[in-house]
């Protein structure tokens, strides 16, 4: 009888995978032995393995560069990063190296493109896309990256007002904007259309009435995105549809209007089962847009993406141990970790978000169906199931065999949503954070990021102050 949490894995996935393979009975991750990270740096842990990003990148580039290239797509195509997925230097950095563009969503990622662009990260003449409602601070910001002149910024217009207001902060400088459509959102949800964005049927008479006779503006880019991202279903397709409709007929209206956003979305592997054929889609969507411009007699427009999960998400991990093991009925097992789902993988509690979640290490013991628990004195501060099965199965218990559990894929959003550095829920720390690279001759390197955060820190941030002994 196959009792062995390996042959679980096996039984269950295609296994090994690419960045996934054992050991002994220790698990690897793009050849990082997990352990042995462990034996150095202790748990709770988190990670980022950066070349992964580099390599996601060039993925997509790819995947574009092969369909325009057999479609005979006369556009070009513009890979930008979201940087609200994780804002962090390291990832900036990594993400530079490839020839990219930036995508911002607040004021203060103007000063993040600042310090890059000052640095000779990002090069001059790198398109910049800022996006989002835009506070006076947001407008001012975008207004001084347009006077600086060094970058090709291009503010997407997220509602009526926000035009005027651009116009007055930018002086006599030439300004180039896109707008952003409201798509409509799928049956399912609570709302029916984007709070995001013009809706469709104003984007016309918008550009109308205050931009075609001004001289200082120009439409470059009409973007679109929908919530639940780039997939092959029958909503995405109506709704790019309706996004090519009105690019068309603003095209005939607006000649300078040259770029379709079409916006993030692409998913990560969130599971062992995961299949998405991105190749195929791309192929879809740019065969779509193609024909819509031969149908209506337009050029082709240049494609622009924000990647930001699929850029970073793959990148990052989290390790925890498995402090103890509590049998609060019949049937319910208890593995309480030694960190906290709410506060340091906030996604899985705020979305019921599943990640990839593995043992570490003892694949060879017997497994035992268990829930997981967090630190934190909240009834919600756990984890249940996983996206292939409604439970979970892990090696069994033993207080003299430590264990340790992986989740994988967690590198967007986490830091940002946990309030990286800030204030946890029951002052549960934030994780020693650990950068893993690889040298010029593919040796792995760790580079200790942060260290575990401590009372002192905590204690600093609510106010107290030290007293002496």
């Amino acid at each position: 009888m196959r009792t062995k949490y390996i042959d679980l894995i096996d039984q269950t996935f295609d296994f090994p995978q690419d960045e996934f393979h054992l050991r002994e009975d220790r698990l690897m991750f793009h050849g990082i032995d997990l352990m042995r990270l462990i034996e150095e740096y202790g748990t709770p842990l988190k990670f980022n393995y950066l070349p992964q990003i580099s390599h996601n990148i060039q993925r997509a580039k790819g995947w574009f560069r092969e369909a325009m290239n057999n479609l005979g797509y006369s556009g070009n195509y513009y890979y930008s990063y979201c940087t609200k997925s994780s804002h962090f230097s390291f990832v900036l950095d990594e993400v530079l190296k490839n020839d990219v563009h930036i995508e911002t969503s607040s004021a203060f990622d103007i000063d993040i493109v600042k310090n890059v662009l000052n640095a000779g990260k990002l090069k001059e003449g790198s398109y910049v896309i800022c996006n989002g409602f835009k506070p006076p601070k947001y407008i001012q910001n975008i207004a001084e990256l347009i006077e600086d002149k060094r970058l090709n910024v291009i503010p997407v217009v997220d509602n009526t007002a926000e035009i005027h207001e651009l116009i007055a902060a930018t002086g006599e400088n030439e300004l180039k904007i896109g707008i952003r459509i409201a798509s409509e959102e799928e049956p399912k949800f609570e709302f029916y259309t984007s709070r995001l964005g013009i809706r469709y049927r104003e984007i016309v008479p918008f550009y109308k009435a205050f931009i075609q006779d001004n001289p200082r503006v120009q439409i470059k880019m009409l973007h679109f995105f929908i919530n639940t991202g780039i997939n092959d279903t029958s909503y995405y397709w109506n709704e790019l549809t309706k996004c090519l409709r009105i690019y068309s007929d603003l095209k005939k209206v607006c000649p300078t209007l040259d770029s379709l956003n079409i916006g993030g979305g692409f998913p990560i592997k969130k599971s062992l089962a995961f299949d998405f054929d991105y190749a195929y889609m791309v192929r879809e969507i740019l065969m779509q847009v193609k024909r819509v411009c031969a149908d209506n007699d337009i050029p082709e427009p240049n494609i622009y993406t924000e990647f930001g999960s699929f850029t970073v998400g793959e990148s990052g991990g989290a390790i925890f141990n498995v402090l103890h093991q509590k049998q609060q009925n019949d049937r319910e097992k208890w593995n309480m970790i030694d960190s906290s789902f709410m506060t340091n993988l906030p996604d899985t509690w705020a979305i019921n978000q599943r990640f990839i979640m593995l043992a570490i290490n003892r694949w060879n013991d017997d497994y035992e169906r268990v829930l997981l628990g967090g630190l934190t004195c909240d009834s919600d501060d756990y984890y249940n199931s996983e996206q292939h099965s409604n439970a979970i199965y892990l090696p069994k218990f033993d207080k003299n065999k430590p264990l340790y559990i992986g989740f994988f894929n967690t590198g967007a959003y986490q830091e940002t949503i946990g309030g990286y550095g800030g204030l946890k829920h029951c002052l549960i720390p934030e994780p020693k954070h650990v950068l893993i690279q690889r040298d010029e001759h593919g040796k792995i390197v760790t580079e200790l990021f942060s260290e575990e955060q401590t009372a002192d820190d905590f204690m600093r941030i609510l106010g107290y102050r030290q007293q002496k002994s």
